[in-house]
């Protein structure tokens, strides 16, 4: 499977001679493709040192036994959302990526403007989409992680596994995090305001829910995921009360996997508070982009039932960004911005404080 997304046809449209090869490069997760590419999946993604840390060959040793053990329900979760046994992650960032490619060339009319996908756990996966990027020899390159908010396990594995793999030419530039940027902001407002407007007068609380992460990768690796989390939360409510919009509102975190402390509350925690409380739920994925399995399962099935069962009424969820135009117009803005510099750097406010994993305030640790 190709990494390009863009068609060289599509690609070289309106590009004067002599203008600039630009690469971007979207970075995700990714996702199995139908069922059998399942255990490969979850095998890449537990031996992933970011995700566990032990030495090889112990980590490959309990990649191996994890991916066993979760094959059957994971193909059976992954049922649930109709793409053949497979995610829709791919399908969506393949949307999003000819989207961007689309504004990014509009803004540089005389640049052959080409999007490519790297993913992390499944295909396309890095050294491959690495191999096309070479093949193209851009003069300058664009680093964009689909992650809003950075963090060691997704980020940092992401941009890791890139030097490792890229040898070609071109300036490279890196845009860590967006966690507050105006289009991602903005759509995030526009899909809550609509499900709010849905809910009406009953009385709701606005959830926003994170990908957890073990509490210990704050501490011990400096990891600035949740402080980065908690600024799109405040961000998001500050537009919304601009608006005129007055919510009650949570942060929780959701996925927890494992025996370590995660970042709490957990997002099932936080629907029983609800419940408790009398009050219903809207439900946004504060972190995620595109809808795959922890929005159109854990979010929509899983925690929909447990909110049914609790007596939270009603249940609404948000959807994820996708292509919306305000987003996809703030990622084309960034990329457009990120040409006139080098190294690493976020679009809008980063880091509030000097963590120790940040690529921006630490440029040693950009692909450590």
């Amino acid at each position: 499977m190709t990494a390009v997304v863009a068609p060289a046809s599509n690609a070289h449209a309106g590009a004067r001679p002599g203008g600039r090869r630009v690469a971007v490069v979207l970075f995700n997760l990714g996702g199995p493709d139908d069922a059998a590419s399942v255990k490969p999946f979850l095998f890449n993604l537990f031996n992933d040192p970011a995700i566990i840390g032990l030495p090889a060959p112990f980590r490959g040793w309990l990649a191996r036994l994890i991916s066993s053990r979760r094959e059957a329900s994971a193909q059976a979760n992954y049922a649930m959302m109709d793409h053949g046994g497979g995610s829709p992650l791919l399908p969506e960032t393949r949307k999003q990526a000819e989207a961007l490619r689309e504004r990014v060339a509009a803004a540089l009319p005389g640049d052959d403007i080409r999007v490519f996908i790297a993913m992390r756990y499944w295909s396309p996966m890095t050294d491959r989409t690495a191999a096309d990027v070479a093949a193209f020899a851009p003069d300058d390159l664009v680093l964009l992680p689909l992650y809003p908010q950075f963090s060691t396990t997704t980020t940092q594995s992401s941009l890791k596994a890139w030097a490792e793999a890229y040898r070609g030419p071109g300036v490279s530039r890196t845009i860590c995090c967006y966690p507050a940027a105006e289009g991602w902001i903005e759509a995030q407002v526009a899909a809550i305001r609509s499900k709010l407007a849905e809910a009406g007068d009953a009385p709701v609380r606005l959830l926003f829910s994170a990908h957890g992460i073990p509490e210990k990768l704050i501490a011990q690796k400096g990891d600035p995921y949740q402080e980065q989390v908690e600024a799109t939360v405040a961000a998001v409510m500050a537009r919304l009360a601009a608006g005129g919009v007055r919510v009650d509102h949570a942060l929780c975190y959701q996925s927890r996997v494992g025996p370590l402390k995660w970042l709490g509350p957990s997002t099932p925690e936080a629907i029983q508070t609800a419940a408790d409380d009398g009050v219903g739920v809207v439900i946004t994925p504060i972190a995620f982009v595109s809808e795959h399995i922890e929005t159109l399962v854990e979010l929509d099935i899983e925690y929909a039932e447990l909110a049914h069962a609790a007596g939270v009424s009603p249940y609404l969820r948000a959807p994820a960004v996708g292509v919306d135009a305000a987003f996809i117009e703030g990622l084309a803005e960034a990329t457009v911005k990120a040409l006139g510099r080098t190294g690493t750097a976020p679009d809008g406010p980063g880091c509030g404080r000097a963590w120790g994993a940040c690529p921006h305030l630490n440029p040693e640790r950009a692909a450590a």
